[in-house]
């Protein structure tokens, strides 16, 4: 029985006299209960309290800056880990055993806003298979904005190139692996960000990495310094339409040939993005951002009066589907699952900037708020007031229904499992978290969170079997791909 449940218990707390309490209580010594807001049963599981320990040869990571992925570096169709730090990449094969470790000045940051990108958390790092050659290759740009690329098995380098970046910036500051050829992961998309003032993102340009391998002056496919970025976010790219070509995506959505599809009528600027099939009904995926500022508030009195602040949007490569708000607080974070199995489409959470005492609130993929509360109020007894962050949508049970991921905000503290719905957390792992990162690395579609405690990663997974275990694997999903690449704090 998890810590969180060991208190409840111990103290006799009142939320165990509500339905939703004693239901999670049997939860946990029984594992089936029906929660309130769907008839679909969650079984939480087990926390597995003995994680995968991997000790890493590498600093803590203090300072905001580096992150990790998960991928087949080795190429024995197993996830592996890639932890990055200022001044080195440490990469670790599935079982934990150490592949290699490079000494490099990575380019990573933490104020994106005034050091440029990749920004807080960020990996600042790509692995795939760039060349054709059936083997994954590990892309990575270092301080002085030199683009590497090395063997994923063993770091050896295979070219290093000086790329110049357009004027106006200090040089290329975040890269990703894209589609735009319709030739697979053959593509790259590099991202900088102005040299002076607030920095956002705005110059973007894509290459063959053919090119970039063999060509003594490789030359950019298209190129803009227009873009709409998502401030304090490296870009993200993902096939929106079914095409099999990625798109470019932030205030403005760019085509795989470099023009612009659609631009949102923005007034601040965006927070975080993100990609998911919302609206089932409509061909393709969505976006959804989270707008920071905008039109300030003249008469307090009137809320509404075409005031236009602190919004969330859905679009797509053809059209803004919707805009909305929750009372104009700033939302700040997102996370978009199918946390209400009994709802078409999916569900977007967010919750608002509170110091103290935050407030999520839950849109339904129409827009429409379907759901609020007060976070202090649920959370377990012990966590910050400051509430939650890094917020993950998760597939832990094997059922229809998405729960989401946290970890306590604004310190390395405990990570918890919560019904993005409710606001209650159905499992806590105590940790010194400095890092938090959710994927499918054991393989059954189901997904294990890995946190970065000091030198140690810490890999929890639902030991419990897995009640659709012929499920596709996510890793098969384009924008999973592309977003387990290129996360960071804003954007998980």
């Amino acid at each position: 029985m998890n810590s969180f449940f060991n208190r409840l218990i111990r103290n006799q707390k009142p939320f165990l006299n509500s339905p939703l309490g004693l239901c999670l209580l049997l939860a946990s010594l029984s594992w089936g209960c029906v929660e309130r807001s769907s008839s679909q049963a969650v079984n939480p599981s087990n926390s597995n309290s003995n994680p995968q320990k991997i000790n890493l040869d590498l600093p803590p990571l203090k300072e905001g800056k580096g992150g990790l992925i998960v991928a087949d570096v080795n190429n024995d169709q197993q996830k592996d880990f890639l932890v990055t730090h200022p001044n080195a990449i440490a990469v670790y094969d599935h079982s934990g055993k150490k592949l290699w470790v490079k000494s490099v000045n990575l380019q990573l940051t933490n104020k994106s806003e005034s050091q440029g990108l990749p920004g807080l958390h960020a990996p600042g790092i790509q692995a795939g298979d760039i060349n054709g050659d059936d083997k994954t290759e590990v892309l990575f740009l270092s301080s002085d904005h030199k683009l590497h690329i090395v063997e994923g098995k063993n770091g050896k380098t295979i070219r290093e190139i000086q790329l110049k970046s357009p004027d106006g910036s200090k040089g290329w500051e975040h890269l990703v692996i894209a589609n735009f050829r319709g030739k697979g992961d053959r593509d790259l998309l590099l991202q900088t960000t102005n040299a002076n003032g607030y920095r956002v993102g705005r110059y973007i340009a894509a290459y063959s990495v053919d090119d970039l391998l063999k060509a003594d002056n490789p030359q950019p496919l298209w190129e803009r310094d227009d873009f709409k970025a998502n401030a304090h976010n490296g870009v993200r790219v993902a096939d929106l339409n079914g095409d099999n070509l990625d798109e470019v995506l932030g205030a403005k959505i760019v085509s795989p040939e470099g023009e612009i599809l659609i631009e949102i009528p923005r007034k601040g600027h965006i927070d975080s993005l993100f990609v998911a099939d919302v609206r089932p009904d409509i061909p393709g995926l969505e976006v959804v951002v989270l707008e920071e500022g905008g039109e300030k508030k003249e008469d307090s009195k009137n809320s509404a009066g075409g005031l236009k602040r602190n919004r969330v949007f859905l679009y797509n490569t053809e059209k803004i589907i919707w805009e909305t708000h929750y009372k104009n607080w700033e939302p700040q974070n997102a996370a978009v699952g199918d946390f209400d199995p009994n709802r078409p489409g999916l569900e977007i959470w967010s919750r608002s900037r509170f110091s103290t005492d935050q407030k999520p609130f839950v849109f339904d993929a129409k827009g429409k708020v379907i759901s609020n509360y007060t976070l202090n109020e649920t959370k377990p007894e012990g966590w910050t007031k400051k509430g939650v962050e890094v917020i993950f949508p998760i597939d832990w049970t094997g059922e229809d229904r998405q729960l989401a991921v946290a970890k306590e905000r604004h310190t390395s503290g405990n990570v918890g499992i919560f019904d993005a719905m409710t606001g209650e957390f159905v499992l806590e792992f105590p940790e010194n978290a400095d890092r938090l990162y959710v994927a499918d690395v054991k393989g059954d579609w189901r997904e294990e969170i890995m946190v970065i405690n000091g030198n140690k990663l810490h890999i929890y997974e639902n030991t419990d079997p897995n009640p659709n275990p012929n499920r596709s694997s996510l890793w098969t999903q384009n924008h999973y791909r592309r977003s387990k690449m290129t996360w960071n704090y804003y954007s998980p």
